[in-house]
């Protein structure tokens, strides 16, 4: 790459250098020398594309520090800061990286297939295209409007790209994946190896297409839902049906392969956050078997207890529980869209009157089993747990959308996005979050709608900068993107 953003904080970043740089151990060699582009493969430079997007997404500056806690999942330990709404400026940072890094790395895999095409060529550029929907609909979700149609080109990073409204950037993207799921032909091979979600399946990529389909009309359904029946129902024809078909980077239990917030001694990086009471509480309320499997036991009274978000002072660590031993793991998947979001999508699809080949009901149901079996809950006790919280059609947003925030955790970003897009309530109606104590950012009332862009973008590209903070009314996390009820 010609330019590269300086990547700043955790430790994570140094991964993502060793993963384009360097030979990484258990994957694919990338040894790519930036003064020689055209040295590196296209299924070298797929692998360290897929690890460093994910590594991004799930370091526990993006995924915990802002993730996990504005979904609501974890409350902090020694600082509530976060939980407080004070932004992390490197984690802030390094999510912006997925500019200088994934994507780069995908528009240099592109200019190597097309100044030396091979029979393999147009599938693996729609595999690298549908990975950039992936990494481009987090961003414009997270942000706002973000660089996009200017963003990059040919082998170079624009460090003063203009800023595209995201409205325009959702269609952009629904156009990108309409290409590529023409584009993809099973009758040619892909990457013969280094593609490490799907090891170049072509018909895989086809139904990770069409779930994102889903998951992008499914974000707007509330301010366009005409575009958003018809997106869904388009792609609901070719999409996931089995738990086999969801998209996740496969990390590996040894170092450095292994998914970027593990804890191998159990202690070291989970004493950083509690389990909140938000999802402790519900999860009791429900009768939910994942709780032993999301949480571990508080020290001081041997049971799971969660921590009230945002509280402040409190007297005794130990009174409060921690995620579990799983949540920490070393190979824990680097999730892209999993089988159970998709049928919860689906579920909420089918309750608006969609036509997406099945009932809400039962869509509800494989949601559900498929999270459980996941988190390893048995067969018994997952039939128990549907007939005690049973679909109901007449109350279906808050139905589908507290269980479908429980299955989505440790996917931070995904829950904190449904939080706000649905705004669900408890089933009885009571209110489902809760505002922390004290707020220091007096832009939020409740919960952030979208974080600021990092304070780099105000020098480093002020014109544009400027222009999109006008476009949105402001730079601050109290305003709501489009698709934002």
């Amino acid at each position: 790459m010609k330019t590269l953003y300086k990547l700043q904080g955790y430790f994570v970043i140094a991964l993502l250098a060793i993963s384009l740089f360097s030979c990484t151990k258990g994957f694919e060699s990338i040894n790519q020398d930036p003064t020689k582009p055209t040295e590196v493969t296209p299924a070298q430079l797929i692998t360290g594309i897929e690890r460093t997007a994910s590594d991004i997404m799930y370091s526990g500056g993006v995924n915990d520090n802002i993730g996990m806690l504005y979904a609501q999942y974890f409350s902090q330990t020694q600082t509530e800061s976060q939980s407080q709404y004070q932004l992390d400026e490197a984690a802030n940072n390094l999510l912006w990286t997925s500019y200088s890094v994934p994507l780069s790395n995908i528009q240099e895999l592109l200019r190597i297939n097309e100044l030396k095409p091979e029979p393999a060529s147009n599938n693996q550029n729609a595999i690298a295209k549908i990975l950039s929907v992936w990494i481009y609909q987090v961003l414009t979700d997270t942000y706002g409007n973000i660089p996009f149609s200017e963003a990059l080109r040919g082998d170079e990073l624009i460090l003063t790209s203009k800023y595209d409204d995201s409205k325009t950037i959702y269609d952009g993207l629904i156009t990108l994946l309409n290409q590529q799921i023409s584009a993809l032909d099973a009758t040619f091979s892909s990457f013969r190896s280094g593609e490490l979600i799907y090891q170049g399946d072509v018909n895989k990529w086809k139904k990770l297409a069409n779930a994102l389909k889903i998951r992008i009309g499914l974000r707007m359904v509330n301010t366009d839902p005409a575009k958003a029946k018809q997106i869904i129902e388009e792609a609901s024809a070719n999409t996931f049906t089995a738990i086999a078909d969801e998209a996740k980077f496969p990390y590996q239990p040894v170092a450095p392969d292994q998914f970027p917030y593990n804890d191998q001694d159990g202690t070291a990086i989970s004493n950083q956050f509690f389990v909140s009471a938000t999802l402790v509480d519900f999860m009791k309320e429900t009768g939910d078997p994942r709780l032993p499997m999301y949480a571990r036991d508080a020290p001081a009274t041997g049971t799971i207890v969660g921590k009230p978000y945002g509280l402040g002072s409190f007297t005794n660590i130990n009174e409060y529980s921690r995620g579990s031993a799983k949540v920490y793991s070393t190979t824990f998947p680097g999730y892209i869209i999993s089988y159970a979001e998709v049928q919860f999508a689906l579920a909420e699809a089918a309750a608006r009157g969609f036509n997406v080949g099945g009932d809400a009901a039962t869509f509800y149901e494989n949601g559900i089993r498929a999270s459980m079996q996941f988190w390893g809950v048995g067969d018994a006790d997952i039939a128990a747990f549907l007939t005690a919280n049973p679909y109901d059609q007449a109350n279906w947003k808050n139905i589908i959308g507290p269980q479908k925030w429980v299955a989505l955790y440790n996917q931070g970003l995904q829950g904190w996005f449904e939080r706000t897009r649905l705004n669900f309530t408890k089933p009885n109606g009571d209110p489902f979050f809760r505002a922390p104590n004290t707020i220091l950012d007096n832009t939020v009332t409740f919960v952030p709608y979208r974080i600021t862009y990092p304070l780099a973008e105000m020098s480093n590209n002020a014109e544009n900068y400027n222009q999109a903070k006008t476009a949105m009314g402001g730079d601050n996390k109290g305003i709501k993107l489009w698709w934002q009820d």
